[in-house]
């Protein structure tokens, strides 16, 4: 009670602060939150780029030998466009932003668009080339409007990670959740929030004592903390904080206009496919995770097969180059085979080409023994035993094409959690939360952890995380989604593990 009294005191003598606070954003801001600073720009952005391919489309007519399309179409066509962007939420408020995800959008957005302005063209009678102007009329616009936005998000995220335009990020919980949370927007800068410190009257520190970040006040301190540190995004983790005492913080944020989010309860179990129903004021919500057992993932092990041959015979010149670079160097056998636990916690051996000349000591069980808390097994162990053409073979990845005949033979498949050694998952079964749920699914030569950075020697606990959550948000454009970026990824940066 006592607690209570002094958070009503201090509340209602602190409003000050957070105006202040207000008007020093505004000021800095010229009068704009930043999130509406932010879709401003993804605005005049899209604007742009609409415009110019609209002059590209009419420009290069003649010389493409198509009639330039009339300039009222174009028009309604950049309308219609920008109008289903708003009503998609291209320009609303979101917590992070997601390159792929706007690709996929832009590029759906267009082909609707331009195939809803050639039904209306034809119905109205317009020229015979009336394809191929409405082909160059979604195709300057998907090119420019895409080429827009992955420059917006490249920026944006350089920016972010050299520590510019951060959103200072308040944490209200200072459990283990909340500080997971604190872990993800450290390690992850190009999300735009930086958090600085939690709001816990009661917090829990880790096993050892620590928290990554200090604990700024209770819940009574709010408008001084958002005064002091400009913050401007709020985060609500897991809190001992009353239901009653929480709903106010909620208020009182959205009084000082600051965006606020959520970590729900039982989140393990909440996927991207939600249904919630409401009774009354009580809202219900029915996740619906991907059914590991179901048809959806027997056409996608079919699709695997399928594509698996295709880059086979695709990679056969380079196969046959590194396979006979294996034999100058290493001799026989070509291939390095190891015992994996994959779907099911059913064992098979995954293939490699050979990289390294015979171990000499350094037995794997005394090496598990060696492996810090959390950290999952990879890279060269031991002696660094890799011929110079391993070497390459390994930051290329090309040691790893072998493993497409795994998944021909149904042991693998191109997507999904990378599989382990038995002895270390007889481990990590007992250390780490939810590690057995990775096995639901064929093991994969990439996945969602590993395009995320999660290979080699990182943390254990995170892989499992992101591999969970890969199997309960499966879908064939998520797949798609971690063929691309594992071709970034290959591209960018040296590989140095597995």
């Amino acid at each position: 009670m006592a607690n209570r009294a002094v958070e009503t005191t201090v509340n209602d003598a602190t409003p000050a602060l957070g105006t202040l606070g207000n008007l020093r954003r505004r000021a800095l801001g010229v009068g704009l939150r930043p999130s509406t600073t932010w879709a401003l720009a993804r605005l005049a952005l899209d604007a742009a780029m609409l415009l110019t391919a609209a002059v590209a489309a009419l420009m290069g007519s003649e010389a493409a030998g198509v009639s330039a399309p009339p300039g009222k179409w174009l028009l309604l066509f950049s309308l219609l466009v920008a109008g289903v962007f708003v009503a998609r939420g291209m320009y609303g408020t979101r917590l992070r932003f997601e390159m792929l995800e706007d690709v996929r959008v832009v590029l759906t957005v267009t082909s609707l668009v331009a195939m809803g302005i050639l039904s209306a063209r034809e119905i109205v009678g317009d020229p015979p080339d009336l394809a191929a102007q409405t082909i160059r009329m979604w195709a300057f616009a998907a090119v420019y409007l895409t080429a827009g936005r992955v420059a917006l998000h490249w920026s944006r995220a350089k920016a972010h990670r050299h520590g510019e335009s951060l959103r200072p990020t308040l944490i209200i919980g200072a459990g283990k959740i909340g500080r997971l949370t604190a872990k993800r927007l450290l390690e992850h800068p190009e999300v735009g929030l930086k958090p600085i410190g939690f709001l816990d009257k009661d917090p829990m520190a880790a096993e050892d004592g620590s928290l990554p970040m200090p604990v700024l006040g209770a819940s009574w301190d709010l408008d001084r903390v958002v005064a002091q540190h400009d913050v401007q995004q709020v985060i609500i983790t897991f809190s001992r904080a009353p239901h009653e005492v929480l709903l106010r913080l909620v208020k009182r944020c959205e009084e000082l206009g600051l965006q606020v989010a959520f970590v729900p309860r039982l989140y393990e179990k909440i996927t991207s496919k939600l249904t919630i129903e409401h009774l009354g004021g009580i809202p219900f919500i029915s996740a619906r995770p991907s059914n590991p057992q179901g048809a959806q993932f027997v056409i996608k092990y079919a699709v695997d097969r399928m594509v698996a041959a295709f880059f086979v015979i695709l990679t056969l010149p380079l196969t046959l180059l590194a396979a006979l670079g294996v034999l100058m160097t290493l001799g026989r056998p070509l291939f390095f085979r190891q015992l994996r636990v994959g779907r099911d916690g059913r064992t098979f051996e995954m293939l490699k080409f050979r990289t390294m000349k015979p171990a000499t000591e350094n037995t794997v069980e005394a090496y598990a023994m060696e492996l810090a808390p959390d950290t999952a097994p990879g890279g060269v162990e031991g002696a660094d035993r890799r011929t110079p053409l391993g070497t390459i073979l390994r930051r290329t990845s090309i040691d790893e094409l072998p493993q497409l005949l795994n998944v021909l033979k149904g042991e693998m498949s191109l997507i999904g959690p990378r599989p382990e050694r038995p002895e270390f998952v007889g481990l990590f079964e007992q250390s780490v939360y939810r590690y057995t749920e990775r096995h639901r699914v064929k093991s994969g030569i990439t996945g969602w952890a590993q395009v995320h950075g999660l290979r080699g020697k990182t943390s254990l606990s995170d892989r499992v995380e992101w591999d969970n959550y890969y199997i309960e948000n499966w879908s064939l454009w998520l797949d798609l989604k971690v063929l691309l970026l594992t071709f970034l990824a290959v591209v960018r940066t040296p590989r140095h593990v597995e």
